[in-house]
C-alpha cells in the first residue's frame, strides 16, 4: 500500500482511458468519478467517500473507463494491482478478502441505480442524502450533520435534473423543515419524512440502525 501525495480540488487522480495500474482507496477528502459523451458533456457516475474503492472497473479491460476526480484536496492510499495478484497467491484469504470488496462496491453501485430509476426529482435528492448519511455513519461520523463532498451543480449533474431545479428542491427542503444547509453544511431534521420519500421500510435492519 502506498499513500500518494494530496490531490488538489479538480486535479486528477486519472483519466478515462489510461492504462489500469492500481486501485485506490480514499483516505480524506472525495473523488467523483465521470464520463464525457461525444459532445464533451460531462456525466458523473458517483461519489467517492473516505475508506471506500475507486478504479476496480478498470481491472476487465486493463484501462480506466471514466475518469476521477478530486472534489476537494484528497488523499488516496495505492495498492498496485501486480502486487495484490501475487500477494492472492501467497497470503491465504486476500483473494476472497479481495472479491467481497469488488463484490460490495458493485452491489451498491447496482442499489444507487435501482434506487434512482423511475423516481422523482425529490424521491431522488432524499435517496442521495440518506445514502451519504449511511456512508458517513459507517466511518464514525455523525449520520446527521456533514458537509456535502459536492457542489449542488454536481448532484443536480448526476442525478439528471437541471441545475435550478436542484436549488429549487434544497429551497423546498429547508421551508418545510426537513434539512438545514448552509452552503455545502447540512443537518438532517426530519429523518423519518426523508426516508419515506426515499421508500426506506422500517424493517430494514441497516436503514433502521441509523433511524434518529
Amino acid at each position: 500500500v502506498q499513500p500518494r501525495r494530496p490531490i488538489r480540488r479538480g486535479d486528477h487522480l486519472y483519466r478515462a482511458g489510461e492504462v489500469f495500474q492500481a486501485i485506490y482507496v480514499v483516505r480524506t477528502g472525495a473523488l467523483k468519478t465521470y464520463t464525457n459523451s461525444a459532445a464533451g458533456e460531462e456525466q458523473i457516475l458517483g461519489f467517492h467517500l473516505p475508506g471506500e474503492v475507486v478504479g476496480l472497473d478498470a481491472i476487465n479491460e486493463g484501462a480506466h473507463p471514466c475518469g476521477a476526480q478530486a472534489l476537494d484536496t484528497t488523499t488516496v492510499c495505492e495498492l498496485p494491482f501486480d502486487r495484490l495478484e501475487s500477494l492472492a497467491v501467497e497470503v491465504p484469504g486476500l483473494q476472497r478478502q479481495l472479491l467481497r470488496v469488488m463484490s460490495k462496491e458493485i452491489f451498491a453501485d447496482h442499489q444507487m441505480l435501482h434506487a434512482l430509476a423511475n423516481r422523482s426529482a425529490e424521491e431522488r435528492l432524499a435517496i442521495v442524502l440518506l445514502s451519504l448519511s449511511e456512508r458517513f455513519s459507517r466511518r464514525g461520523l455523525s449520520p446527521w450533520r456533514f458537509r456535502l463532498p459536492m457542489s449542488r451543480s454536481e448532484l443536480s449533474n448526476y442525478l439528471g435534473v437541471a441545475p435550478e431545479t436542484m436549488s429549487r428542491l434544497f429551497r423546498r427542503f429547508q421551508e418545510r423543515g426537513w434539512i438545514d444547509c448552509k452552503g455545502k453544511e447540512l443537518l438532517i431534521e426530519d429523518v423519518a419524512t426523508l426516508r419515506a420519500l426515499a421508500g426506506y421500510h422500517p424493517e430494514d435492519p441497516e436503514r433502521s440502525a441509523h433511524s434518529r
